[in-house]
């Protein structure tokens, strides 16, 4: 090891490599430390169930907002395949069960699917009119989550060109999200399926004044321009070893099983010193990148960390590998239709707002709010040959409604019993529980594993579980001294976060390893 570096980036999860990937290439010294044993922070890919050869997406799992500039620029050799499917809503209709199934590949099927449930064709054409939104919004915004973050003013001028565009923008920032979707959609269904992006994996509710709901929704719906979620071929594992190659072929130094023991942020030089091994080491570094959130920097700092409200973490996970998909009751629907997008349970809009209620009031909602995902119907690579042959899949379940606040007290009593009220939502549309297709251990245990918001915190050291490690921001500047920042500065000299907690952060998406990597190039050349 040296002892001096020209950028030591704390945390190897995907940002930190992407960083490490642009600034190797310019040419300047890498040192990544990493706590764990393994590289990628939470897009790894892990055998959590030891007595089968399957390798699941523990923490995340769809990759829509790595941008293809990072892609192309660093080389990486990713497949990102297209879900035949993009939901599958099961509802029951005069005692009949149905389903709202929306395709990315034809357009009639979801037309005539939303017709089926509403009976004309009205609110198929105001879903197309409410989605045009979204899209005119990535437009204009897509391409600046790579530059310099533009003024609030200036980025409403430049939706001030049309009617369309101006809508646009009333409807995603100037009011709160559940204003246009009871505007444009009538059934209620519709309208929960739309708001289920603004509250994955934040606590929130349609008129929320905060309009966290609305920055959620737009982080859901800008990823290169159109949106789309898609699965990573070999699983989210894929995407950081991808990216842990072209940070090692940039020439960055890797050590993993750090102990991080102290930052000196304040002098004119910075210093880390960790161990590795049980042996002490001083890392003195012109530029120091943090990729964990603000509470942990807090913490080596001494400074005070003061949150808002918003960043509280709301998310249930489910991991499951399962010997046979279960069947439906609504027995017209394929299971392998039904899975293989987002199926959704109990998220109509006035439910979610019930559920949304009634945690608020410190209770698990007796409705749980939740989503499954099967990897394997699009990319069945993440499993050995011989359990694709016998039928097995690998199934996700993430949770709504479900904030840090219900999980803090008891965190193992109310994990088992939010995770048997989930699944409960889950089997109402099955004609057999969900619980009877998990495959075993070879102790006869079942092959499912739960986290709760406490449990991500712990794992993760995300802020109170949320996984965007604060609230989503706005892809503009909201306050004059923000207006033309990379928006990864910190109150420390060269000291600059790379990961989710940046603005313009959270989820797979590189975009603040990147705007990290610009900010340290900015700096070189503005003191040559």
């Amino acid at each position: 090891m040296k002892s001096h570096y020209d950028v030591v980036i704390l945390g190897a999860g995907h940002n930190g490599l992407v960083a490490a990937s642009y600034l190797g290439r310019a040419g300047l010294s890498v040192l990544l430390l990493e706590k764990n044993d393994y590289i990628g922070g939470a897009t790894t890919s892990q055998r959590l169930f030891p007595d089968y050869d399957a390798w699941l997406s523990q923490y995340a799992y769809l990759v829509s907002l790595l941008p293809q500039k990072i892609i192309r620029d660093l080389g990486l050799n990713l497949e990102l395949r297209r879900r035949a499917i993009a939901s599958f809503t099961p509802y029951v209709n005069h005692g009949q069960h149905g389903a709202l199934v929306l395709s990315n590949l034809e357009g009639e099927v979801s037309r005539k699917s939303i017709v089926d449930l509403t009976g004309s064709d009205a609110e198929f054409e105001e879903m197309k009119k409410f989605y045009n939104l979204p899209r005119i919004f990535a437009e204009q915004v897509w391409d600046s989550m790579l530059e310099p973050l533009v003024p609030k003013e200036e980025m409403a001028r430049r939706f001030n060109v049309d009617a369309i565009s101006r809508e646009a923008w009333r409807s995603l920032v100037d009011e709160p999200l559940g204003s246009a979707i009871e505007r444009y959609l009538r059934n209620d269904l519709m309208r929960g399926l739309v708001f289920t992006d603004a509250k994955i994996g934040v606590f929130t509710y349609p008129h929320d004044p905060s309009f966290v709901q609305n920055r959620c929704f737009l982080y859901h719906l800008i990823g290169n321009k159109t949106g789309e979620w898609k699965v990573p071929v070999g699983g989210m594992g894929s995407v950081s070893s991808e990216l842990e190659r072209a940070a090692r072929k940039a020439g960055s130094e890797i050590l993993t099983n750090v102990d991080l023991r102290a930052l000196d942020v304040t002098g004119n030089a910075r210093s880390v010193e960790f161990s590795v091994d049980g042996k002490r080491e001083t890392a003195e570094t012109r530029f120091l990148l943090v990729n964990f959130g603000r509470n942990v920097l807090a913490k080596f700092t001494g400074r005070f960390f003061q949150p808002d409200r918003t960043d509280e973490g709301s998310v249930f996970k489910i991991n499951m590998l399962l010997r046979r998909l279960p069947r439906l009751k609504a027995k017209k629907y394929p299971t392998t239709e039904a899975f293989c997008g987002t199926f959704h349970s109990d998220e109509g809009y006035d439910q979610m707002n019930a559920s949304y209620d009634r945690a608020s009031g410190g209770r698990l909602p007796e409705k749980t709010p939740c989503e499954l995902y099967c990897h394997t119907l699009t990319d069945d690579s993440i499993l050995v040959p011989g359990l694709r042959e016998q039928g097995f899949h690998t199934m996700t379940l993430f949770g709504l409604d479900a904030p840090w606040s219900l999980f803090a007290r008891d965190n193992e009593n109310m994990r088992r019993e939010a995770e048997k009220r989930f699944l409960g939502s889950v089997n109402q549309w099955l004609e057999e529980p969900i619980e009877d297709c998990l495959a075993a251990a070879r102790d006869g245990r079942p092959c499912i594993e739960s986290k709760s918001p406490v449990d991500i915190e712990d794992a993760l050291g995300m802020y109170r579980g949320n996984i965007f490690q604060n609230a989503p921001t706005w892809p503009f500047a909201e306050r004059r001294d923000q207006a033309g920042t990379w928006g990864v500065e910190t109150e420390y000299e060269n000291v600059f976060l790379c990961g989710s907690s940046a603005l313009r952060g959270g989820a797979v998406s590189g975009i603040p390893g990147h705007n990290a990597a610009m900010k340290v190039l900015q700096e070189l050349k503005a003191n040559r």
